[in-house]
């Protein structure tokens, strides 16, 4: 037994019908830039960048007058060459820019790529390292 009773009209149907289709639109994604997590640690900075189904060949990472850049110029070369019934996600070129603080050494700065993850670690100079406490004692 219902207690709604739900009234179905030709017209509402009709637009609910053409709006909740699913089109399939070739439209570039704008959206291609990987998601960043930044880590700020007391002796380094840790960038991880999300980046699945790439090699470390892929990428090119450049530290220059205080700006840490990524990018990638990969593209999908299958999709050329195949047909899908729908496509969802393509490898598309990207480039991150970030400014690195002066307490970072760019002469010391390391990256590894694994599972997907692309991780660049920042080391600090040894003058931003944190200090231990002196301890004073009177005389």
């Amino acid at each position: 037994m219902n207690l709604i009773h739900k009234q179905r009209t030709f017209f509402p149907s009709l637009i609910n019908n053409y709006f909740n289709q699913e089109w399939d639109f070739k439209t570039p994604n704008y959206n291609s830039l990987p998601a960043v997590n930044i880590k700020e640690l007391d002796t380094h900075f840790d960038i991880h960048l999300a980046v699945p189904g790439m090699k470390k060949s892929d990428f090119e990472i450049e530290v220059d007058n205080g700006l840490l850049s990524i990018s990638s110029s990969t593209t999908n070369k299958d999709s050329a060459v195949e047909e899908f019934t729908r496509h969802e996600f393509s490898f598309n070129s990207f480039k991150r820019t970030f400014t690195i603080p002066e307490s970072v050494d760019p002469a010391k700065v390391d990256a590894c790529y694994s599972n997907g993850v692309l991780q660049i670690s920042l080391p600090k100079r040894k003058e931003a390292l944190p200090q231990p406490k002196k301890v004073i004692k009177i005389r």
